[in-house]
């Protein structure tokens, strides 16, 4: 026999050899999980088998060696299975929450205050007209930006009441630009303060209200800011005497980018509620399971 002989027997034997290895392999984890009332009517079955076709080594050869494996190595390598499992789920929680992570990450980047440059222009002209006003609307600027920026970019941690002295300050910004045309009320419990509540969310629906509902108003109007639990349920409303919300269009850029957030951080145990109520105006509404603090 030439060496390439040879050399394919040896081949043919190794595949062979690791075809018997891994069917080995198989047979023994497939024992491993198998319960043993199943194995008893597995055994039943095949004796039955071999008994009807006169050949009962086979059949006894296999209830006894399943039945040793099953004894002396079953228990540990349903351990190693279920360790294994174990093992590839924790992988696949890691990657989703990193996943998750990056898409709010990715979400929270859109929330870049658009009315930042106007303010600065308005800083900029009220320097030579009224610099008693321009040094007030710097100081809200400081102090919004100081409550903003760890916000945008914290994955959590942030509460409702670190949420409404951010929403002051920008507030306190927007009166200086609109003057008497914009009135704000806050109704927010103060034992709320401490609740879990997701980064610039309340922020985004008071910037909604003002652009959609009462810039387009040449009296402006008012914005009411509330915060209530309903059951197991943390309700902040922000309510506008605005132009009224067109209740057939799309969401645009921002109430989709809460509503995404919200799926991401708490699945279908969240929403984004939008309404009109009969009186005119709009009432957008952010409800989430409530918690007295953050973890």
């Amino acid at each position: 026999m030439s060496a390439s002989q040879l050399n394919r027997a040896a081949d043919v034997v190794r595949e062979a050899a690791e075809v018997v290895k891994t069917t080995w392999w198989r047979f023994v984890d497939w024992l491993a999980v198998i319960e043993w009332r199943r194995l008893f009517i597995i055994w039943v079955l095949v004796l039955a088998t071999g008994g009807m076709t006169q050949t009962p080594e086979p059949a006894i050869w296999f209830l006894l060696i399943s039945f040793g494996v099953k004894v002396l190595a079953g228990g540990k390598r349903k351990a190693e299975l279920d360790a294994a499992a174990a093992s590839r789920q924790a992988d696949v929680a890691t990657l989703e929450r990193k996943l998750t992570e990056a898409q709010m990450a990715a979400l929270q980047a859109q929330v870049e205050p658009h009315f930042l440059f106007n303010t600065l222009a308005l800083i900029g002209q009220l320097i030579e007209t009224d610099p008693p006003e321009a040094a007030r609307i710097h100081a809200h600027l400081i102090g919004y930006l100081r409550s903003t920026l760890p916000q945008m970019r914290a994955a959590g941690g942030a509460t409702l009441g670190k949420q409404v002295e951010l929403s002051r300050a920008y507030l306190a910004i927007m009166q200086a630009r609109m003057k008497e045309r914009l009135t704000v009320q806050f109704e927010v419990p103060d034992f709320l303060g401490s609740a879990p509540f997701p980064p610039m969310m309340l922020q985004m629906l008071i910037e909604n209200a003002i652009k959609h509902g009462l810039e387009p108003k040449i009296a402006g109007g008012r914005i009411d800011v509330s915060a209530k639990v309903v059951g197991a349920t943390l309700q902040v409303d922000v309510r506008d005497n605005g132009a009224g919300f067109d209740m057939t269009s799309d969401d645009g850029v921002g109430l989709a980018n809460i509503r995404e957030r919200l799926f991401l951080l708490y699945g279908k145990y969240a929403e984004l509620v939008i309404e009109a109520p009969a009186e005119g105006g709009a009432l957008a509404s952010i409800r989430l399971p409530y918690k007295m603090m953050a973890d």
